[in-house]
């Protein structure tokens, strides 16, 4: 009896009619299915089928179990560490079926099948025959007219088929995130709202609106459909209101005579004068009820817009006639828990809200397209989205197949999603190359078209002659380079000192169009293995048990926190440099971070902040970030991280104030600080107007006050407001001496084992660039290890700023400023082979490798004290005092009391660790070190 009972609940549901004007009818509930991976259900009769196995829709296979269970083991390979792991998978066809009821007072009704989301490709059957009328969609609803097909009051089975398969050349290796196992995954099934609506023969079909914000007014486009076959007189009536308030304004009302088929109107409302824009600061909603009074009865179509609009001059991005500067990350389809994005409300608020608290006002979703929920969250919290078609391809334009369906997308794109303000700014797609006359006719195109969004061609591309001053009809450039250089750290910041005075105007002289920067960042982060126990959807992360298991057997287990937390403050660091330079840099309109939460495909890219849940990592607070990430921001242009107390310390104070007014008769104070200790302040005046606000005062601090090695922090705040922001300097004594009294120095290792048997202290600086081992950066890994394998692969380094070898060099337990030049001049040291001594300066490697490795090391060997730098200590000390003044710490420490290190085991090995690189090559030609 209990399970009569399911049933029957389980029939009620899916025949419920919906209370809205009783037009719908839920699909949602228990449907059968059917795995066709020889695709024979046609031939075989299953179009009118019921099959034994269930499954719950909204949903997926993956939800329901159903594919090839994973078999996969965690490994560092490349399979498991290319992306998190289905547990079952399936790409193929897909048979649903269900039997419906169709409502009685549907009679002469159309009846429109519409099913929100689904991947690729689906047929319809009712009662075995099938509607002629095959979808292919990767980025809006899959509708069929079933009019024809079904009967009021009766029953019917529909049976839905989806294939899943690949269907056009989008993407190379399928990384294009509309159809990717690397984020969202190759799914099947229907997500979203999925129902069948009733409507009269003449109703609204389609209701899109135009802001025009200096008129204050709105203009419409509004399609009717006739189906009675004959000339029909109709009446629309049309009004607005705030959206918030139950007050409507002023109707007005239109006759209209509509012929057979569809016709569109043309109106026009007038808000009044105290109209309410919409953006980031106001993300005020009208909405506008359009209704249709005809002989086959009364339809009424509602929508919500806002009154916004996007405009460039030269090189500055306005909204509402105001600069704007887009503060974005990337949204790749990252929801691991289902493998396909929130089709609710709810999924998208815990993403913007996150966004919102970190700073961000924008989100570009690359190479796909969100559902309506997205754009309905973002447009009640005044975020600016970035769309894009569902494409990353290197030949894109050059296959007329895949070029048709791209204008199909983007209709479809336009009638779903361009009424709402919060799709600002529309791309083609990502790093697009090939036929770019094909690309520019496209967005000249949709230009025409549509109005209401900002154009370009391509989200950066690598092709030749391309991608450095915009495309004919582009509004905005997405780029990485010019032709004078680049615009984004990631090429600069190991290769050239650290400086806080530069920004990219050189690279912009010849670009007319504001310019956005293209995935800045892509600094990794070391695997956070306490998230494992946060999958408990349908995918496995394989990818970071095998990190955790091969920590355990090498005996690093009780080290992944700390390697998390290092190598997280090393990107940290790194971003907030990122976004500075570009907030310092007229002409610059934005960022596009890549990313502030982790991309867990693509060689598990954990190049975030935040984990790929939205998660914070606590590698820095949501405040911390909003420092240099927010509405306004102070700058400081300095020329370096480090000084020596015979200099003076000169900052220019900058303003990025893309906030919503200008700043009148603000109070700027500035001061620098010895952790609690004020060793110097100041404040003054000014105005600050929007956008960027460049040298509006400046400072001196003269630094001979400063008699040992310090860490010093300059704070920049506006007086009465919450911006604030703050930057390191390290200040050493110009006159140290370097003593070396009782402890030998040599750079040969044979000669230090022949010290230590003499049972000397012996500090022993090998010859960084001869000695074997990885080579010394400052930056951490980009993307990722597995992604990219050539390249030096370490994170960062990690160590114990209260362990006595640091007394007289100031540091935390990460890579900071400071470091780059002993980083910059070192080869790390692989230490897996050494028993015993202890690490002192550990460089934190990659989690596809997990090695032991090290610049700085200590250990006894017999009666004699060692200690093991591979950095450079000796060459031009006089121009280098962080290398001078790290000498100076560790001579200390070898000279004191504390230096008792551990025993080294194997001291031989050494010979093996630091053999000069000529001497390996000659034992093991062709190796690979």
């Amino acid at each position: 009896m209990h399970r009569y009972l399911i049933l029957l609940l389980a029939l009620l549901q899916s025949y419920c009619v919906l209370a809205v004007g009783g037009s719908q009818l839920n699909l949602a509930g228990q449907w059968s299915v059917q795995l066709d991976p020889e695709n024979v259900g046609v031939k075989n009769g299953w179009t009118n089928s019921s099959f034994t196995t269930s499954i719950k829709l909204p949903g997926t296979t993956d939800d329901a179990g159903l594919g090839t269970a994973n078999s996969l083991t965690p490994a560092l390979t490349k399979p498991q560490l290319s992306h998190l792991t289905r547990k079952h998978r399936y790409v193929g066809v897909v048979w649903y079926s269900k039997e419906l009821l169709i409502p009685k007072g549907w009679a002469g009704k159309e009846m429109i099948l519409k099913l929100e989301r689904i991947i690729w490709e689906s047929n319809v059957w009712v009662d075995g025959v099938e509607i002629p009328q095959k979808q292919r969609s990767l980025v809006g609803s899959h509708e069929f007219d079933l009019s024809s097909f079904l009967k009021a009051g009766k029953k019917h089975r529909l049976t839905i088929r989806i294939d899943n398969r690949k269907k056009l050349a989008i993407s190379v290796d399928d990384m294009a995130h509309a159809y990717t196992d690397h984020t969202q995954i190759m799914w099947n099934g229907m997500i979203g709202s999925m129902y069948i609506e009733a409507m009269d023969r003449v109703h609204i079909k389609q209701v899109s609106t135009f802001p025009i914000l200096t008129a204050k007014r709105v203009d419409l486009k509004v399609v009717l459909s006739n189906k009675t076959q004959r000339n029909t007189r109709s009446t629309l009536r049309l009004r607005a209101k705030f959206k918030s308030e139950k007050k409507f304004l002023p109707t007005i009302e239109k006759e209209v005579l509509l012929a057979p088929g569809d016709s569109t109107i043309q109106l026009s409302y007038d808000l009044g004068a105290n109209i309410r824009s919409w953006s980031e600061f106001s993300p005020n909603l009208y909405e506008v009820e359009v209704v249709c009074h005809s002989s086959e009865g009364v339809n009424v179509m509602s929508t919500s817009f806002g009154m916004r609009e996007l405009s460039k001059e030269g090189t500055v991005m306005k909204i509402n006639g105001q600069p704007l500067f887009l503060r974005g990350t990337l949204e790749c389809s990252i929801f691991p828990l289902t493998g396909h994005p929130p089709m609710d409300k709810a999924g998208w608020k815990k993403v913007f809200l996150t966004a919102k608290e970190w700073g961000l006002n924008h989100l570009r979703f690359h190479s796909w397209c969100p559902p309506e929920a997205a754009f309905t969250v973002a447009d009640e919290m005044g975020f600016y989205l970035q769309v894009e078609l569902p494409i990353w391809e290197n030949n894109a334009g050059k296959d007329d197949a895949v070029l048709r369906f791209l204008y199909e997308e983007a209709d479809k794109m336009i009638r779903q999603y361009g009424n709402h303000p919060s799709f600002c700014f529309w791309s083609m797609g990502n790093e697009l190359s090939g036929d770019f006359d094909a690309l520019n006719a496209l967005v000249k195109n949709l230009k025409e078209k549509d109005k209401r969004h900002l154009y370009t061609a391509t989200s950066f591309t690598f092709q030749q002659g391309h991608g450095i001053v915009g495309e004919p009809f582009d509004d905005f450039l997405i780029t990485q380079w010019t032709a004078r250089g680049w615009v984004r750290g990631q090429g600069v910041f190991n290769s050239e000192p650290p400086v806080f005075n530069k920004n990219y105007s050189a690279s912009l002289d010849g670009v007319s169009i504001p310019v956005v920067t293209h995935e800045i960042g892509q600094y990794a982060v070391y695997p956070n293995l306490e998230e494992i126990k946060k999958y408990t959807g349908v995918l496995k992360p394989l990818n970071f048990i095998a990190v955790a298991e091969d920590l355990k057997r090498k005996g690093l287990l009780h080290k992944a926190k700390a390697y998390t937390m290092s190598s997280g403050k090393l990107a940290a660091i790194l971003y907030k440099e990122e976004l500075e330079r570009a907030l310092k840099t007229p002409g610059i309109s934005g960022y596009q971070l890549l990313d502030l939460h982790d991309f867990p495909g693509q060689g598990t890219a954990l190049v975030g902040l935040l984990d790929a849940f939205w998660d914070s990592k606590n590698i820095l607070s949501a405040a911390e970030f909003r420092q240099f990430c927010a509405p306004v921001v102070p700058l400081l242009q300095f020329s370096k991280a480090v000084y020596t107390n015979d200099e003076v310390f000169e900052g220019i104070l900058d303003i990025s104030n893309y906030g919503a007014a200008a700043l009148s008769d603000q109070l700027v104070e500035w001061s620098m600080k010895d952790g609690t200790k004020t060793v110097a302040k100041g404040h003054f005046q000014t105005v600050v107007a929007q956008g960027y606000n460049g040298n509006i005062g400046s400072f001196e601090v003269p630094l001979q006050t400063i008699q040992q090695a310090k860490k010093l922090t300059v704070h920049v705040n506006l007086k009465g407001t919450n911006y604030e922001n703050n930057w390191n300097i390290w200040v050493y004594p110009k006159e140290n001496k370097i003593d070396f009294a009782d402890v030998s120095y040599t750079r040969e290792v044979d000669e230090a084992l022949r010290l230590l048997q003499a049972g000397k202290k012996v500090l022993l600086n090998p010859d960084w660039k001869k000695i074997t081992g990885i080579e010394g950066k400052f930056v951490p890994v980009f993307w990722s290890p597995v992604h990219f394998p050539k390249q030096a692969g370490t994170m960062g380094l990690l160590c114990d700023p209260k362990h006595p070898v640091f007394a007289d060099f100031p540091t935390a337990g990460h890579t900071d400023w400071q470091w780059w030049d002993l980083q910059i001049k070192s080869t790390t040291m692989l230490m897996d082979q050494i028993k015993g001594g202890e690490t002192l300066v550990e460089m934190i490697d990659n989690f596809a490798n997990n090695r032991k490795l090290a610049s700085l090391f200590e250990g006894t060997v017999g009666n004699g004290k060692l200690m093991v730098a591979s950095f450079d200590l000796a060459t031009d000390l006089a121009q280098r005092p962080v290398a001078k003044q790290m000498l100076q710490s560790i001579l200390t420490y070898m000279k004191s009391s504390k230096f008792a290190p551990k025993v080294i085991e194997n001291p031989e090995v050494l010979q093996q660790v630091l053999h000069y690189k000529e001497l390996q090559e000659k034992a093991a030609p062709g190796a690979i070190y």
